[in-house]
C-alpha cells in the first residue's frame, strides 16, 4: 500500500483568507500530515475577497470547463491554483460568476448570510469532487472542515460511491463554532438529488426548512470519523459527535497534528 491520500475542504486557508483558527490549522495541518508521509490536496472556494493577484492565482484550463447542473440552471466551473511554495503545497479554488464574485464570503457586508448558500455549497462540493476526478487522484480519506463541505459525506457515500475514484473513500468531519442563522430552504434537499442518492437518504432534510444543527447532523451521517474544530460547539450536536466512540476526536488546541495523523490512520485502515 502507497502513501495515505488525504483531501482537504475548507471554506478558508490562509494567507488567501485572513488568519483564524480554521484557516491557520487548514494551511499548517496539510503541511504537517504531507511531512509525516501521506499525499495531500487542499481545496476551498475562490470567493471574492481572495485577492488573485497578490496571490498569483492562475486558471487550470484542462480542469475548467464542464457545467455544473443546479435546479435546472447550468453554472460553468472554474478552476484555479496558486503555490505556497515554502510548503511546496498548491491550494486549488473553485471559481464560478454566478457563486463566488461578491468580495465577502457566506454572508454580506452587513452579515446578512446569502440566500443562495445552499446552492453554493452543492456547486462548490460537485466541483471538488469532479476536479479530482480530473486530477487522476484517488483520496483515501476526504477532511471537511465545516458546513461549506457539509455536502461531501453524501456525494462521497452515495452519489459517487461506485466511481473508481472514490469507492474506498473515508470521510473525517470537522465540526466547528461556525453556525449560520439563516436556514436553507425546503427545497434543498430536493435540489441536492442526483443518481444514487435515494430518498430514504435525504429524509432527514427533506421537505423542511434545513438548519445548521440539521445540516451538521445530515453530514455526520455519513461520516466515518469526527473532530471538534473549536473549543466550543453547538450543544445540540454533543450526542451526534460523541456516537463515533473512539472515531471522535474532542478539541485538541494547537497540539493537534499527530492526534489528527493517527485518526486518519485509524479510518484508513476501516474496511
Amino acid at each position: 500500500m502507497g502513501a495515505l491520500k488525504v483531501l482537504y475542504i475548507s471554506p478558508e486557508v490562509t494567507p488567501y483568507l485572513p488568519s483564524n483558527e480554521r484557516a491557520d490549522m487548514c494551511r499548517y495541518l496539510p503541511q504537517a500530515i504531507q511531512e509525516k508521509g501521506k499525499e495531500i490536496r487542499i481545496f476551498m472556494p475562490k470567493f471574492g475577497n481572495v485577492n488573485e493577484r497578490r496571490n498569483q492565482l492562475h486558471e487550470v484550463q484542462r480542469l475548467s470547463g464542464m457545467n455544473i447542473i443546479i435546479d435546472d440552471t447550468d453554472h460553468p466551473l472554474v478552476i484555479k491554483v496558486a503555490s505556497i511554495l515554502k510548503a511546496r503545497m498548491q491550494v486549488y479554488f473553485i471559481d464560478n460568476d454566478d457563486f463566488f464574485t461578491r468580495k465577502n464570503t457566506v454572508a454580506d457586508e452587513n452579515g446578512v448570510e446569502y440566500e443562495d448558500n445552499e446552492d453554493r455549497i452543492f456547486f462548490f462540493m460537485r466541483g471538488v469532487l469532479e476536479t479530482v476526478k480530473k486530477l487522476r487522484w484517488s483520496p483515501d480519506i476526504i477532511h471537511c472542515h465545516g458546513w461549506v463541505s457539509a455536502l461531501a459525506p453524501l456525494l462521497i457515500k452515495k452519489a459517487y460511491c461506485t466511481d473508481p475514484f472514490f469507492k474506498n473513500t473515508k470521510i473525517v468531519y470537522s465540526v466547528y463554532n461556525d453556525d449560520f442563522n439563516r436556514p436553507f430552504s425546503a427545497r434543498f434537499a430536493e435540489k441536492i438529488k442526483m443518481n444514487g442518492i435515494e430518498d430514504a437518504d435525504l429524509e432527514p432534510i427533506a421537505g423542511k426548512e434545513v438548519s445548521y444543527v440539521d445540516l451538521t447532523k445530515f453530514a455526520l451521517k455519513f461520516s466515518d470519523g469526527v473532530i471538534e474544530g473549536s473549543e466550543t460547539i453547538n450543544t445540540d450536536l454533543k450526542e451526534a459527535v460523541d456516537s463515533f466512540g473512539d472515531l471522535h476526536l474532542g478539541y485538541q488546541g494547537a497540539e493537534y497534528v499527530d492526534s489528527y495523523n493517527a485518526l486518519y490512520d485509524k479510518i484508513g485502515e476501516i474496511e
